[in-house]
């Protein structure tokens, strides 16, 4: 199964949901945008749109202590094997 992470990871009260994230796999992990509602920091209170998900990787990346691309490589092959898009 995978868990996807919203852009509210990035909310100061997300303590609960970022322990949760640190300690699952990558290889369980999605991004989601939750668009137009819940927008990452630094866009919190604004419309939120799609672009922003690096914003959420960027957490993960941060919470997990590992580099922002190993979150974008594995979490896109995660969305790409939900759902069925081979290359």
């Amino acid at each position: 199964f995978y868990i996807s992470v919203p852009g509210t990871i990035t909310f100061k009260n997300a303590g609960d949901f970022q322990e949760i994230v640190r300690k699952l796999p990558l290889e369980s992990l999605l991004i989601e945008t939750d668009a137009p509602f819940l927008a990452p920091v630094p866009f919190r209170g604004k419309r939120n749109e799609p672009g922003f998900v690096p914003y959420t990787a960027q957490k993960i990346a941060e919470i997990r202590k590992v580099p922002f691309e190993k979150v974008a490589e594995v979490t896109t092959q995660n969305a790409m094997e939900v759902f069925k898009i081979h290359t």
